[in-house]
This record gives C-alpha cells, sequence and structure tokens, in this order.
C-alpha cells in the first residue's frame, strides 16, 4: 500500500470518526442552551435547581432513546414519544409496552414540558424530575424498577463516563438520572410555528382564511386552550362517553372525588394536526372528528364541563366553514423546526 493511500485513508477515517463524535453528542457551539422565547412567560420548572448543560442534555437525551431503561430492553422513552409527531406515537389510539402490552391511554406529547404544571392525562404526576417513574414502573410500559434501571447503568460500557462529565463523578443515582431525563425533555421546545412567527411581528402575517380561523378559535376555544400553550392544564369532562369494555376515570384515579370521575386534563393544540389520533384513548383519527364532537356529540353528564352546557344544547356549534377555518388555523401551530430538531432526534 502507498504511503499517499494511508494518509488518504487515515483522513478519511479520522473525518468519518469525528463526523461520528459530532452526531452523538452536541459542541458548545452546536448546544444551544435552554432559553425562553420571546413570547413565553417564566417556566415553572425550577432551573436554578437543574441548570441544562450540554453534557447532562447529552446524557439525558441518551437515556432517552435507549431500551435499557425497559425489562426486556426492548421500549424505550422514545419508542411512544417519537419526534416527528410532536413526540406521541402516531397512528397508535393506546400506546405498546414491553410484550406489546396495550397501556390504558394515548401517549401525550413531550413539548413545552418547562411550563407544565401536571403530567399524565389524569396530573398524576406534578414534578418532570417524577414523571419518568410511571412509565418505567407501570407493568404495561417499561415493567422495570429504579433500582435494576439503575443496576445496568452502572454496568454498562458507557454510562459511568457519561455520568462524570454531566455531574462531575461516576456515581449513578436517581437523582441523577431523573434529572439528566429532565434535562433532555426541558430542550422540547416548540416556539417556532407561524402563530410564534406572527405573534412576535417577526415577519409573517396570518392568510384570510387562517385570521378568520384565529377570530374564531379566540371566541369559542380559548376559554380552555390558553396562549401561548394552547391549554390551561384544567381538568375537564368534554363530553366523550367511555369507550364499552373500558372505566377510565380520568382525574378521580388520583383525586378519588366522584366529582372528578372522566375528567382529564386539557391537552396542548401545538403540533396538534401531526399528533392524531385524539383524546386520551385515541378515539378520533382525524382533527375533522375532533371538531365533529365538539358540534354535534358531545354527551351529557353530571360532570361535563359547564362550557358545553348552553341551555338545552349542548357543545360548540361549528358550521362547515368555520370548521375549516378553524383547521387552516390550527395548522399554523405547527413547528417544523420542532419537529424535524437534529438536536433532539434518536
Amino acid at each position: 500500500m502507498s504511503k499517499n493511500i494511508v494518509v488518504l485513508l487515515l483522513v478519511t477515517f479520522g473525518v468519518t470518526m469525528f463526523s461520528c463524535s459530532e452526531s452523538n453528542s452536541p459542541t458548545e457551539e452546536q448546544f444551544p442552551g435552554f432559553s425562553v422565547p420571546k413570547n413565553f412567560p417564566t417556566p415553572t420548572y425550577d432551573l436554578t435547581k437543574n441548570p441544562v448543560t450540554k453534557n447532562g442534555f447529552t446524557l439525558g437525551k441518551k437515556l432517552f432513546y435507549d431500551g435499557i431503561l425497559s425489562i426486556d430492553g426492548t421500549i424505550a422513552c422514545g419508542t411512544c414519544h417519537i419526534p416527528s409527531s410532536a413526540f406521541t406515537q402516531h397512528g397508535h389510539d393506546l400506546s405498546h409496552g414491553v410484550e406489546d402490552r396495550l397501556t390504558l391511554r394515548n401517549t401525550p406529547s413531550v413539548q413545552n414540558m418547562a411550563w407544565k404544571k401536571f403530567f399524565q392525562w389524569d396530573g398524576g404526576v406534578f414534578d418532570l424530575d417524577l414523571f419518568p417513574i410511571n412509565p418505567i414502573t407501570a407493568h404495561n410500559e417499561m415493567d422495570e424498577t429504579i433500582p435494576n434501571v439503575l443496576e445496568k447503568l452502572r454496568n454498562h460500557k458507557d454510562y459511568p463516563g457519561l455520568f462524570e462529565a454531566a455531574f462531575g463523578s461516576n456515581e449513578i443515582n436517581s437523582e441523577r438520572f431523573l434529572k439528566a431525563l429532565s434535562q433532555f425533555q426541558l430542550m422540547c421546545i416548540s416556539a417556532n410555528s407561524k402563530y410564534d412567527i406572527v405573534s412576535r411581528a417577526e415577519g409573517a402575517t396570518f392568510t384570510t382564511d387562517e385570521n378568520a380561523g384565529y377570530v374564531l378559535f379566540k371566541a369559542k376555544c380559548e376559554s380552555c386552550h390558553k396562549e401561548p400553550f394552547f391549554t390551561d392544564e384544567s381538568f375537564r369532562s368534554n363530553g366523550i362517553s367511555p369507550i364499552p369494555g373500558t372505566d377510565d376515570k380520568g382525574r378521580a384515579r388520583i383525586t378519588l372525588n366522584p366529582n372528578d370521575e372522566y375528567k382529564f386534563i386539557v391537552p396542548s393544540l401545538r403540533n396538534v394536526l401531526e399528533t392524531a389520533p385524539y383524546m386520551h384513548d385515541g378515539r378520533f383519527r382525524i382533527i375533522e372528528n375532533v371538531l365533529d364532537h365538539y358540534s354535534n356529540g358531545i354527551v351529557d353528564s353530571p360532570q361535563l364541563d359547564p362550557i358545553f352546557k348552553n341551555g338545552t344544547t349542548l357543545g360548540t356549534q361549528l358550521s362547515n366553514e368555520e370548521k375549516r377555518v378553524l383547521i387552516a388555523f390550527l395548522a399554523t401551530l405547527t413547528d417544523s423546526n420542532f419537529l424535524n430538531s437534529k438536536l433532539l432526534s434518536e
């Protein structure tokens, strides 16, 4: 082999190694750090107790996409939370766990987590750092235990070094493990949709249909789906009856209060056109089904939110034209930068 060929191979190998390293771990220049978008309020999450760093984020990202968190190595957080679907499991009414076990509910989105007060459809978790414990330990999700996960991480060839880079020593404990996962989730910020660009006056304007939809949205939807996150994080019954054979009582599973039966958290509408199917049980396949429900599908019950009771009429009446322009506005909530982010993707 000639000297020139050897040099060429070494250079090529070096470039390849650099490229692989760059794709797995962002450099200081690539990593943007956590920042609050101009049209967002102060985060709910206390970042002083867990500031987002490049190494902490890198560790959290590896954990998020690693099946090592499940009992058989097949299910990662990223299995059900897929970036291109705004971190939902597109096309599945109910998410699937180990051994293809069906879970109780549709996969909620992972976005703008630093501003959330409650997690899960029933709000059973109120701290982002504690959020991963439920899916990891649930029999029909990952079916593992935290001690087992930590032991697997300690015996792994990569994780001790990643923990040392993130936290200053190679000690792997539950606090560090959960905070690393939080650091990745904190960076899942969706704030660059057309709606955001318009609201920040950064050069875009709504079309006639989008603006008509926005006006209609503020008149008929905003009482629950408040800007800028398009949710008020309240728990409400929106008039969907339980599917036969199921009896998910929603918020009442947490509070044990009969008045909370069949109440679920109001979901964010950000990226809503990318997160089908809809509702806590994924019963509606397309957004038109959702609008039809609010127009003429609501079922009365003692827990039905008063906002849907207008004398003898139930729901929010929408004409076909109103549905059309409303969907045009909802499309402005799609954040392509977020959905296609290389920083966040596996």
